[in-house]
């Protein structure tokens, strides 16, 4: 909590402060009864109008009148929680753009526009690390034009809750009518201890392609055709797994990407009817050895903001979460 009971309740932030992390206090909720006092941490993104734009760590956009607060003001970064590597955001960032390449691509000044014949958001929307080299408004009527003309709905790809991200991007882009689509959090964590799993790796095999059976395990697509294949296949270092099921498809999947010091792990999926008999740990284990042996030291994955079960598993291998991403999308 940022304020106490004992301390003084003073408003001390102005306008001049937007772009800067704030805590701000403000009486009730809207439409509330009672008398009651409403914290929020976040990235204040603007202050018009008499109404204050706050956005949360998760990308959460909160809207404040001026007139409702008691006090506010400018707090540090929030702390690490990391229990594993130091990293910072665009760091990462590239790190994760470079384990999940599309098939085509094309620079808008400092922002990339990437494109993989609609296969996953991360391979068809914008990653806008740093100036477009035009105005907003230019740089996205560029963006929609350029995936109408692959017949692609526009995605930008910004992300939430750590120095450096993109907080204010996404308070300009909800204000143009783009929405959030879905939201993931950047984890990170320690390579050894994943490594150091007792999992039944001898059932694991790795490759450097996905083959048939593999691609049958992965959800994300029905019959996957080559740009799926070279999405999956592109990457600095690429290793899949695979733990051998009935009918010729696995029960247990998963994938690993290394690259300098980092290993990214993706598309860990486990046959529902094998769940909670340590699979995904036995691939994620294996995988950590061999990216180990490769000289990598730290470890990074992406899981959706809804999906608990997974959460929960990286929770137990001591992954803590980085930052949050987001896609955008307007119509």
């Amino acid at each position: 909590m940022e304020f106490t009971a004992g301390g003084r309740l003073e408003v001390q932030i102005t306008p001049s402060d937007v772009g800067k992390r704030v805590s701000v206090r403000r009486l009730g909720e809207p439409g509330s009864q009672t008398e009651t006092f409403t914290d929020t941490v976040g990235v204040l993104t603007s202050w018009t109008e008499g109404v204050l734009l706050i956005t949360r760590r998760t990308g959460e956009s909160v809207r404040i009148a001026e007139s409702s607060l008691v006090a506010g003001k400018v707090v540090p970064a929030a702390p690490a929680r990391r229990r594993g590597p130091a990293a910072g955001f665009e760091e990462l960032a590239r790190v994760q753009a470079r384990a999940w390449q599309p098939v085509e691509s094309e620079p808008l000044g400092q922002w990339t526009l990437r494109a993989a014949h609609g296969f996953t958001r991360r391979a068809n929307s914008v990653l806008p690390l740093g100036d477009p080299g035009m105005p907003l408004d230019d740089a996205l009527a560029r963006v929609r034009d350029w995936y109408g003309e692959r017949g692609l709905p526009p995605y930008v790809q910004a992300a939430t809750g750590a120095e450096g991200t993109q907080e204010a991007l996404c308070a300009a882009l909800q204000e143009r009518g783009w929405r959030r689509e879905v939201s993931a959090e950047v984890r990170t964590g320690g390579l050894a201890p994943v490594a150091d799993l007792a999992a039944d790796t001898a059932r694991v095999t790795l490759s450097r392609t996905p083959d048939a059976a593999w691609l049958r395990r992965y959800q994300r697509v029905g019959e996957p055709g080559p740009h799926v294949v070279r999405v999956l296949s592109a990457g600095p270092s690429v290793w899949f797994a695979s733990m051998a099921g009935e009918g010729g498809v696995p029960v247990a999947i998963g994938r690993c990407v290394v690259d300098a010091r980092w290993a990214g792990f993706m598309a860990v999926e486990v046959d529902p009817a094998h769940r909670r008999r340590g699979l995904a740990r036995a691939v994620m284990a294996a995988l950590a050895r061999r990216a180990l042996e490769e000289g990598a030291s730290a470890a990074w994955l992406q899981v959706e903001a809804d999906n608990d079960a997974a959460r929960a598993l990286y929770d137990g291998l001591g992954f803590a979460v980085h930052h949050h991403y987001h896609h955008f999308r307007v119509s």
